[in-house]
């Protein structure tokens, strides 16, 4: 029924559910079609030439479509009200879809999920476009709206588009020329209900394509991916057999997309991949499989490669200070990215905390507690950790700092984070490194991931840097 109604918007009636980044250029590519638009949303409460109305106010008559917002779950009243009246749900990638159908239906789409890496790996796909020439650009949870790059003037020729599991679970008609699958582990439990239901939207994605770039070393992956029919090319930070993608002695190898199985080519060097650690390696890996699925070359890609910069907040070196390395990963939102992040050190003053967001910590800490050396613990949900670390680590020095009194967050004062620097400093020695990982979400007590990280940031350069 949605693919349908996305052929002829004119006069329909349409309700967005939520007024939030990508609310607005999808209100405008609609109208622009004709719709009839307006808002539904419990926070925001004017949209500059839109009319918005409290979900609980809008009634069945109201409207003919609803288009759903990532975040809004499923058991919402108003997406339950649209469902039981038979209304058409809409999302926001395939209005993308059908549009770039109308306006440029030679522009190709490459997709990319997982629990983690997404957005480094897509930036690494876009500056491998960059570096190609290719007239592409990254879009969707990353970047600009799918909707907007689109609808650009720049007609890119590819996009790759990053795609959350919730952007995944709405979503019907969109297809790929390829997609890739990083990872799966413990994430948005609250949000889905169970892992199964995070785990079964994220392997949704290939349901969209004919050639799928898959992570051999990630057990979910492989087991959830094993009926799978399309054309599967595994990478894996091992040897890779005749089709695959991963390494060979000091080399990125290419098994897949060569005329001969026999034949490899090299994509890369592991010292030409910085961090060269072992995840910023197998992102190189999975970005080189999805560019090479539209012809780019092994000799651009490893060019760009070589030249890729992470973004901020992921495994970022601040400083080094009496042989103690400070590292901002501010980024590690869930316990994989932060078990990553610490085994990629070898005796860590680890800081963690937040809001876990439904995620179990036991395998984090099993994994990593010989690699940590104390732990600094915050937020909404440390208690989660600290009781695995009890578990696991009882030995383990565990220390809680909580904000100052009337603390809110977005405070112009630093002085929480440079508190907990401060005890960190305290316990650091030679050979240490501290890392602000914090296996959780941010928002009970920043701003944002990138809040906390700048915090981070600023409290080392101000407590531990400046004594140099």
């Amino acid at each position: 029924m949605a693919a349908d109604f996305y052929k002829s918007l004119s006069e329909k009636r349409i309700v967005i559910a939520g007024a939030g980044v990508t609310g607005l250029p999808v209100a405008h590519a609609l109208q622009d079609r004709g719709a009839e638009v307006s808002f539904a949303d419990d926070r925001v409460t004017t949209v500059e030439g839109f009319t918005v109305t409290f979900p609980k106010n809008i009634k069945s008559e109201d409207f003919d479509a609803l288009l759903v917002s990532p975040g809004w779950r499923e058991d919402h009243p108003l997406i339950r009200l649209a469902k039981s009246e038979g209304k058409a749900i809409l999302n926001e990638v395939d209005l993308a879809w059908a549009i770039k159908n109308e306006i440029n239906p030679s522009q190709k789409w490459l997709a990319l999920t997982g629990t983690n890496g997404k957005t480094t790996t897509v930036e690494m796909v876009a500056h491998i476009f960059a570096t190609a020439r290719v007239n592409g650009i990254a879009c969707g949870n990353v970047g600009r709206t799918v909707i907007e790059s689109v609808l650009s003037p720049e007609k890119y020729d590819v996009l790759i588009l990053e795609l959350s599991s919730f952007q995944l679970h709405w979503l019907e008609d969109a297809e790929f020329t390829s997609a890739a699958l990083l990872n799966i582990a413990d994430d948005h439990i609250d949000w889905h209900g169970s892992f199964d239901a995070y785990a079964q939207a994220k392997i949704s994605i290939l349901d969209k394509c004919v050639t799928g770039i898959l992570n051999a070393d990630d057990g979910e992956v492989v087991s959830r991916t094993a009926h799978w029919r399309g054309r599967k090319i595994f990478y894996s930070l091992d040897t890779p057999a005749p089709g695959e993608i991963g390494i060979v002695e000091e080399l990125l190898v290419d098994r897949a997309f060569v005329a001969d199985v026999q034949e490899a080519k090299v994509f890369a060097e592991l010292t030409e991949i910085i961090p060269t650690v072992p995840h910023q390696i197998s992102n190189a890996l999975a970005a080189a499989g999805l560019a090479s699925t539209i012809g780019i070359s092994h000799d651009d890609i490893r060019n760009a490669l070589s030249t890729f910069k992470s973004g901020a907040h992921r495994i970022e070196r601040v400083g080094v200070s009496n042989e103690v390395t400070w590292i901002d990963d501010s980024k590690a939102t869930n316990p994989h990215a932060a078990e990553a992040s610490i085994l990629a050190n070898l005796s860590v003053i680890w800081i963690a905390g937040g809001l876990a967001k439904g995620a179990q910590m036991e395998s984090l800490i099993e994994r990593t507690s010989p690699r940590l050396k104390a732990a600094i613990l915050i937020g909404a949900d440390r208690d989660l950790i600290a009781a695995e670390v009890k578990k696991f680590r009882p030995d383990l020095p565990l220390f809680l700092i909580d904000p100052p009194v009337n603390y809110q967050p977005g405070d112009t004062s630093n002085q929480f984070m440079e508190s907990i620097v401060a005890k960190a400093q305290e316990l650091a020695t030679s050979g240490d490194s501290v890392l602000l990982a914090p296996a959780c979400a941010s928002m009970d007590q920043f701003l944002s991931y990138a809040d906390r990280g700048d915090r981070f940031q600023q409290a080392v350069k101000k407590v531990v840097l400046s004594e140099r």
